[in-house]
């Protein structure tokens, strides 16, 4: 497994992975130096530096989450949810074709090891307001202020 570091506007971003795909990113409030990046890393920072520049609405990366069969079809789900777009974990639970299991999928969205390319940020409450996000609800307000098609002074 190879790391590196990304220098980012929420903090630094660790990422890891190997020849099957990247396995976790990870958003860390201390700095890290950025060193040599790894060969089988190169396009994930590539492709992180142009999403922060604005230049990058979709990610084109093979992924290698470890998760549960469950966990995983929760985020392969997050992965439909368009760029600039939020749903609620009601209506992700819909999708998913059980209701009942709002809290599965809620346990599920938070334990997601891809933060920003696979978008559990964009999962919102019924209500719009924004809930839960493992690294910190300022990083989910930046996002989706980052997303958002209309650039506002505050979204949230």
């Amino acid at each position: 497994m190879e790391t590196t570091y990304l220098q980012t506007p929420i903090g630094t971003a660790e990422l890891k992975g190997d020849g099957n795909g990247l396995s976790s990113v990870t958003v860390l409030d201390n700095k890290k130096p950025n060193g040599t990046i790894p060969e089988v890393l190169k396009d994930a920072v590539q492709q992180f530096e142009e999403y922060f520049s604005g230049d990058r609405t979709v990610f084109d990366l093979r992924l290698n989450p470890s998760g549960t069969d469950f966990q995983k079809k929760v985020w392969d789900a997050l992965l439909k949810i368009p760029f600039g777009k939020t749903i609620s974990y009601l209506e992700l639970s819909k999708q998913l074709g059980d209701v009942k299991a709002i809290r599965a999928v809620a346990s599920a969205n938070g334990k997601n090891p891809l933060w920003i390319v696979v978008p559990c940020h964009r999962v919102i409450g019924t209500n719009g307001d924004l809930t839960g996000y493992a690294g910190g609800l300022h990083r989910k307000k930046w996002l989706l202020e980052h997303e958002s098609p209309t650039k506002q002074t505050a979204l949230f």
